[in-house]
């Protein structure tokens, strides 16, 4: 991948993302709705940044025009950005909009501004969408977060099983716990889903490289976390022990309190 781009990538995995396509020599693109650390990474990889809102439609479409102006094209899009908010029915509804926009309709916006000059142009292109184990399982403690990346994840499939043969290749990028500022506060918070997520979690530099090895194929699942394709097949074989599972897990975190 010579020509990249990456949103949310101020920090975290998108960070991480487009440090390593920059050492394997890729020319990438730095978006990140906080302008200073896009800067940051940018300058640091001898790339541009593009600050911006991957909530806006029209920030999107000033990114992809900006990227494809400097690079003459773009062959991965990585729709990274993300965000997380812990709570549950009760959340305001400006919390869900705010979430759903960032962690759906973002996706949505980058399929509208790339997939006119990607389709059918005769060499394959990539979009790579951060989902999260999230989308395949739930996050306890979050009612916006399990339902958006399970609405992400249902449209990268789409994606997928839509234009697969115009050439469009997308992967969903489903990690489970990672270290970066959302997990720091979580486990701020007192959140026993952060907690949990924090034993096992690997660093932006691992996912990046499990992402970068990915790439070479094109599989649709990128599991940094090798334990939850296990736990996506049980909790589609048997959804019933799943729930009750997670039901069990649930109430431990509230006897902890």
């Amino acid at each position: 991948m010579k020509r990249v781009v990456v949103t949310g990538a101020g920090g975290g995995i998108g960070a991480g993302l487009a440090r390593r396509f920059a050492a394997d020599g890729a020319r990438v693109v730095v978006n990140d709705l906080n302008a200073d650390a896009a800067r940051s990474v940018a300058d640091e990889i001898g790339g541009l940044a593009v600050p911006g809102d991957a909530a806006s439609e029209t920030d999107v479409r000033a990114l992809v025009d900006a990227a494809w102006a400097d690079l003459g094209g773009i062959d991965l899009f990585c729709s990274n950005a993300g965000v997380l908010s812990s709570g549950d029915e009760n959340t305001p509804d400006a919390q869900w909009q705010r979430d759903f926009g960032v962690n759906v309709m973002s996706h949505v916006y980058v399929s509208r501004a790339l997939l006119p000059r990607w389709l059918d142009s005769g060499e394959p292109k990539r979009l790579l969408i951060t989902v999260s184990a999230a989308g395949l399982l739930t996050l306890l403690g979050s009612a916006t977060y399990s339902v958006t990346k399970h609405a992400a994840l249902a449209y990268a499939e789409w994606l997928r099983a839509t234009y697969a043969h115009r050439g469009l290749i997308v992967q969903a990028l489903c990690p489970q716990g990672v270290r970066t500022d959302m997990l720091t506060r979580g486990n701020e918070d007192g959140s026993g889903s952060a907690a949990l997520l924090a034993e096992g979690a690997l660093t932006p530099e691992a996912v990046a490289d499990q992402v970068a090895a990915s790439l070479t194929g094109t599989g649709f699942l990128i599991l940094p976390h090798a334990e939850v394709a296990e736990y996506y097949r049980l909790r589609a074989s048997d959804p019933d022990r799943w729930l009750g599972g997670m039901n069990k897990m649930q109430r431990g975190f509230e006897g902890a309190r």
